[in-house]
C-alpha cells in the first residue's frame, strides 16, 4: 500500500523545484534523504522535510521503516500565481508574477523493484564473467613466447635506442 504526501502552495517556482525532484525519483528513502541534504538547491529543505513526514506517515501506517521503501511517484505541479506589478520608466507598470509549486511524494514498498533488481544483478554477473574470460584469453595470448627484435636492429645514432617522437608539426 503506497503513502502520499503532499505539500501545496510553495513559494518556489515549478521549474526550480523539479531539478531536486527529478534527483530523488525512484531512489531509496535512504538515498534520497541523503541526496536532498547534499544538494544545494532552493528546493531541497521542503522536499527533505516532505519526504520525512512521508516516512513517519509510512512507519505509523505500515510499520515499514525507510530501508524498505522507495520513491515510487513524486511530481511537482503548478500552483496559483501572485500577480504583482512593478513600476517601470516612464509611469509604466510591468507584471510581475510570485510562482508557487504543489509536490505530490508517494513511497511504496520495494517488492516490485526486487524483481528488477534481480534482473539487473543477473545481467551484471554475466557482463562480468565474459569480461573475465576475455582477460583471460588475452593473458594466455600474451603469456605465449614471442621472438623479440634484436636490439641491434634498433640502434639508431650514437648507440642509444631510437625512440618514436610523435610531434604535430613537422620542421
Amino acid at each position: 500500500m503506497p503513502v502520499t504526501a503532499r505539500l501545496n502552495y510553495l513559494r518556489i517556482a515549478p521549474r526550480k523545484v523539479r531539478l531536486v525532484a527529478d534527483l530523488i525519483r525512484g531512489k531509496s528513502a535512504r538515498q534520497a534523504e541523503y541526496l536532498l541534504q547534499t544538494v544545494v538547491k532552493r528546493g531541497s529543505p521542503p522536499l527533505a522535510k516532505l519526504l520525512k513526514s512521508a516516512l513517519a506517515s509510512a512507519k505509523q501506517i505500515l510499520g515499514q521503516e525507510s530501508d524498505e521503501l522507495f520513491i515510487s511517484k513524486i511530481t511537482v505541479d503548478e500552483g496559483p500565481k501572485f500577480k504583482r506589478w512593478r513600476a517601470r520608466a516612464r509611469g509604466r507598470a510591468a507584471p510581475i508574477q510570485k510562482k508557487t509549486s504543489h509536490i505530490l511524494l508517494v513511497l511504496d514498498v520495494k517488492k516490485g523493484l526486487t524483481e528488477k533488481a534481480a534482473l539487473f544483478d543477473m545481467t551484471v554477473q554475466g557482463a562480468r564473467e565474459e569480461k573475465a574470460a576475455r582477460i583471460e584469453k588475452r593473458t594466455k595470448a600474451v603469456s605465449s613466447p614471442r621472438q623479440k627484435p634484436e636490439r641491434d636492429a634498433m640502434k639508431g645514432r650514437g648507440g642509444k635506442i631510437a625512440q618514436r617522437i610523435f610531434r604535430r608539426k613537422a620542421f
